[in-house]
């Protein structure tokens, strides 16, 4: 969306729009400063990134190392919170490489906050709260991850193959490939097929998501005794708005995954980056049991004005910028 030429130095947000931005961002900041939440300002560039496979961050050269700017301030954070910071949040700018779409650009606003003692289910009442704050009241469900697939697809996802996943993939999208991962097709199943559904006239938080998909969560067992990840992500209007944690405080645990994460990553040929020392130091000196939570800014706000693309909530997107 660059506009005639000559007129592309223009916002492609109405200026209402960003007007309505300001006053979202103060009313984060009043809705975190009621509950006694400190706002933190941690580096956007540093050391090592997330080593999720599905996520890339920018390299930068900084004239004295490689840096990283960040896809989410929750390493810093976390090593604030080891260091007795108390509840905390950071409102502010974070960066993924190669997200651009209609709810995505590649640089976008994230409020990030996190609650030592909190329970996973206190802190999804505090999420639908601050987002029924902007968006009204509205219901909230809790339904687990494996619920929705009993309940949409008909599968059941700790007995289904892999096979099984591709078979109902290939016969609702009608795809042109058959090689993926068992978590690929849950994704793609998912992505498609269930999450357009959710958060309709409700705030719907999807809970116990498959132990593979635990990134920096901590693992429970479910009602039938299978491990799960201990994290929810709240769903309205078929948008995912809001992903959540309780905690791992395990440092050995949390090197183990990242390594997996960079043998996932060496298969498929991707950047192999560096894993965070000094976030698995501050696990080991003692991260306080705590709930975190990042929520999406933006897509927020194209949630209250009824807009369909991010670049209607943006000053400058990816191609003004």
């Amino acid at each position: 969306m660059t506009g005639s030429p000559g007129r592309d130095w223009q916002p492609t947000a109405p200026l209402d729009h960003l007007c309505q931005r300001a006053r979202l961002l103060a009313g984060l900041r009043s809705f975190m400063a009621d509950r006694g939440i400190m706002e933190v300002d941690l580096p956007l560039l540093a050391a090592a990134p997330v080593t999720e496979p599905q996520i890339e961050c920018f390299v930068v050269d900084t004239g004295r190392a490689t840096g990283y700017l960040q896809s989410s301030p929750e390493y810093g954070m976390k090593r604030l919170l080891a260091a007795g910071s108390g509840p905390i949040y950071q409102l502010g700018k974070v960066f993924r490489a190669g997200e651009r779409g209609a709810r995505h650009n590649p640089e976008f606003t994230l409020l990030e906050w996190y609650r030592p003692g909190f329970s996973l289910p206190e802190l999804v009442v505090e999420t639908a709260e601050l987002v029924a704050s902007v968006l009204g009241p509205r219901p909230l469900r809790q339904v687990s991850y494996h619920r929705l697939f009993q309940q949409h697809l008909q599968l059941d996802i700790h007995r289904a193959s892999e096979a099984e996943l591709a078979a109902v993939a290939d016969r609702l999208l009608d795809l042109h490939f058959t090689q993926a991962s068992r978590d690929e097709w849950l994704h793609l199943l998912f992505a498609t097929q269930i999450e357009p559904r959710l958060g309709r006239e409700e705030f719907t938080a999807v809970m116990a998501f498959p132990a593979s998909q635990a990134a920096l969560a901590r693992l429970v067992e479910d009602e039938h005794g299978v491990p799960v990840a201990a994290r929810f992500e709240l769903f309205v209007d078929g948008v995912e708005l809001a992903n959540g944690y309780h905690e791992l405080t395990d440092a050995g645990e949390q090197r183990r995954r990242f390594e997996e994460d960079l043998a996932v990553r060496r298969r498929g040929g991707q950047t192999l980056p560096p894993i965070d020392e000094r976030l698995l130091a501050a696990l080991s000196a003692g991260l306080p049991d705590s709930c975190g939570v990042a929520l999406g800014v933006d897509r927020l706000l194209m949630l209250k004005l009824g807009v369909e693309r991010i670049d209607q909530v943006l000053a400058f997107p990816l191609e003004r910028a």
